[in-house]
């Protein structure tokens, strides 16, 4: 894994971007097209502001999907993870195709996204890492680093429905939906290049076991460590003031 600490937020989503820019030029110099897996949450703004103002990115050329999705949330509601991308990029440039999840679908949906995801290699992910560990909605106590599964049903953990109100999405806890669907951590390392940035104060204890701690599930997002196309960004309230450079 490839760790680059910035001087500010701004700067991180910029250097996140323009890695992720320059990804997808490479890649369409030999194919087709590139598919895209995206995270959705406030972490991202920065990336995202920067590749929906990118003058080089043919996103004709782009296939998109989602990571994650409440189960139970009205459709079209603004906490929603699809509205989230949605409003910060897909209605914003001309992707080939857009792919989102269902969060009300049950096991229909289940089935028809992981027959999406599968149909082809998934090139680039855009992630983030919850202040628990998690990646995507892999909360500890449901992360399996051999999961058999691409797509799955979860109960989220308490650390992580109490984020969703510290990031303002929602008024309060009881307010937090209790279940979303998620990629699972056997599909996100089956990403050809992950691109993970991670700022904040809040996330400095989940990037420190990430990147010093045991790869266990008790840090989902240790597993990253295992992935030789991972580029991890981080500002300087995450990144703390105790890191110690691996593998920079």
């Amino acid at each position: 894994m490839k760790v680059k600490v910035c001087k500010d937020r701004r700067e991180m989503g910029v250097a996140a971007g323009k890695a992720v820019e320059q990804e997808i030029l490479n890649l369409l110099k030999k194919q087709g097209e590139v598919r895209m897996i995206f995270a959705a949450a406030p972490s991202q703004n920065e990336v995202l502001d920067f590749l929906k103002e990118s003058e080089f990115i043919p996103w004709q050329k782009v296939v998109a999907f989602h990571m994650d999705e409440y189960v139970g949330l009205p459709a079209g509601s603004p906490q929603s993870f699809g509205y989230y991308l949605k409003s910060h990029l897909f209605d914003h440039v001309p992707l080939k195709q857009i792919n989102l999840l269902d969060g009300n679908g049950g096991d229909n949906e289940v089935e028809r996204y992981a027959q999406l995801l599968t149909e082809k290699p998934i090139d680039i992910i855009c992630l983030g890492i919850g202040e628990n560990g998690h990646i995507a909605f892999n909360d500890p106590p449901v992360a399996d680093f051999n999961d058999p599964e691409t797509v799955k049903v979860v109960e989220l953990d308490v650390p992580c429905r109490q984020q969703q109100v510290n990031d303002g999405c929602f008024p309060s806890f009881d307010a937090v939906p209790t279940h979303a669907l998620t990629l699972t951590i056997s599909t996100l390392m089956a990403g050809k290049s992950l691109f993970c940035v991670v700022p904040g104060k809040n996330k400095r204890a989940a990037v420190a076991a990430t990147l010093h701690g045991p790869i266990a599930t008790t840090c989902p997002a240790s597993i990253l460590r295992k992935h030789g196309g991972c580029h991890l960004f981080l500002d300087p309230d995450s990144f703390g003031e105790s890191y110690i450079p691996i593998n920079r």
